[in-house]
């Protein structure tokens, strides 16, 4: 697989794509790494079902919290204030896995807190 584009402040793999032995598993809210799904650029160095090219959001929220679960007792991997732009990998009824970029943090959010970009 050969992609070759630009998103935001970093580059997407290019050239030919594999794994070439193991990798460490992140730890939950760190990378945007799930078993089912991984950030796009994350594709030449970590393993996922799917990879998803993210859709970016803001937040719209005065605050809210990033959680490592879509729970509200979850742990909060980090406070997102107004205004915060966010990049979203995965949408449910009541929660969005997101991030902040490819290198993390990544976690869940309330869908009411964020405004989806233009797709």
């Amino acid at each position: 697989m050969n992609v070759a584009a630009r998103i935001g402040e970093y580059d997407l793999p290019t050239g030919p794509l594999g794994l070439m032995g193991p990798v460490a598993k992140p730890a939950p809210g760190t990378l945007p790494v799930r078993g089912d799904l991984a950030h796009i650029a994350l594709a030449g160095t970590h393993l996922a079902a799917h990879y998803v090219i993210p859709q970016s959001a803001t937040v719209r929220a005065e605050r809210t919290n990033m959680r490592c679960q879509a729970r509200d007792d979850a742990g909060v991997n980090c406070v997102l204030e107004r205004g915060r732009t966010l990049e979203v990998l995965d949408i449910g009824t009541h929660w969005v896995w997101c991030c902040i970029g490819p290198e993390g943090p990544s976690g869940y959010v309330h869908t009411d807190c964020i405004e989806l970009g233009e797709a």
